[in-house]
C-alpha cells in the first residue's frame, strides 16, 4: 500500500487581497513539476473570497469543474444560462467542454466565502458546456461517504464526464469508515477540517494524500473531520 502525504504547508499559496488561495497542484503562477495533478484530478484550490469581491467573467475549455462550498455564499453566472447562489453544503458542476465563460461573486459586505474548486480532466474534449447545482446538508454527509459527483451518480449526486467519483464526509471524532478501491484504481483524500487517520497516516486541515496499491481504506476521525475522497481510474 502506498499513501503519499501532501502536507498543507507545502501547497502553493497566493494572496491577492480579495482572494487568499492555496493550490494543491500547479495552478496559475504556482508551477511544480512534482505536483501537476493526480491521475485525472488536475486542480484542488482552497479559496477564501472576501465580502464584496469575486472572479470577473473568464473562460474555460475542456475541463470538469466542481465547486464544493465550505462557508459563506457565492453567486454564479455563466454563458450556458446557468446561474444561482451556492452556499454551505451546495455542490456545483460545470462542464467547460467546447468553451464556457462564468463569474463568481461574494455578495456579502462582510462575510467571507470559502470553497474548494476542483478540476477533473474529462474523458473527451469538445463536450457541450453544461451547469448543474444541488445541495447536501451536513446530516446527509455525517458519518458516511456521501457521493456528491461521479460518472455513475447515485442518490442525487451530480454527473461528470470522467470515470471518477467524489465523496464528501463529516466524520465525528471516534467514528470510522471504510472504502474499497477496485484493482487499478486510486484515491485522493483532501482534508477540510479536523484530523483523520487513513491506514495509519494522519491528516490535518489542508493536507492531501495520494493512495495507491491498496484494496481497503480505513478512515478514522481523531477529531471531528470534514474531507473529500476521490475514487479515480
Amino acid at each position: 500500500m502506498s499513501v503519499t502525504l501532501r502536507p498543507s504547508g507545502e501547497r502553493g499559496h497566493a494572496s491577492h487581497g480579495w482572494l487568499d488561495t492555496y493550490h494543491t497542484f500547479s495552478f496559475a503562477d504556482y508551477h511544480d513539476l512534482k505536483h501537476m495533478g493526480f491521475r485525472d484530478l488536475r486542480v484542488i484550490n482552497d479559496d477564501v473570497i472576501e465580502g464584496g469581491a469575486g472572479f470577473p467573467p473568464h473562460g474555460h475549455r475542456d475541463m470538469e469543474i466542481i465547486t464544493y462550498m465550505v462557508e459563506g455564499a457565492l453567486a454564479h453566472k455563466d454563458s450556458t444560462g446557468g446561474e444561482g447562489v451556492i452556499k454551505r453544503g451546495d455542490v456545483q458542476t460545470m462542464t467547460a467542454g467546447s468553451g464556457v465563460r462564468h463569474s463568481e461573486f461574494n455578495g456579502s459586505p462582510s462575510e467571507k466565502a470559502r470553497l474548494l474548486q476542483i478540476w477533473i480532466m474529462p474523458a473527451a474534449n469538445g463536450l457541450a458546456p453544461g451547469y448543474q447545482q444541488t445541495a447536501f446538508s451536513d446530516d446527509d454527509k455525517r458519518n458516511v461517504l456521501r457521493m456528491i459527483a461521479g460518472d455513475n451518480p447515485e442518490k442525487g449526486a451530480l454527473p461528470i464526464h470522467q470515470d471518477a467519483r467524489i465523496y464528501a464526509s463529516l466524520l465525528d471524532e471516534g467514528k470510522s469508515l471504510s472504502h474499497e478501491l477496485k484493482p487499478g484504481r486510486a484515491a485522493w483524500v483532501q482534508m477540510i477540517a479536523g484530523e483523520l487517520d487513513i491506514n495509519g497516516t494522519v491528516m490535518k486541515p489542508g493536507d492531501g494524500a495520494a493512495i495507491e496499491d491498496t484494496g481497503m481504506l480505513t478512515l478514522a476521525a481523531r477529531k471531528n473531520s470534514e474531507f473529500l475522497l476521490f475514487d479515480l481510474n
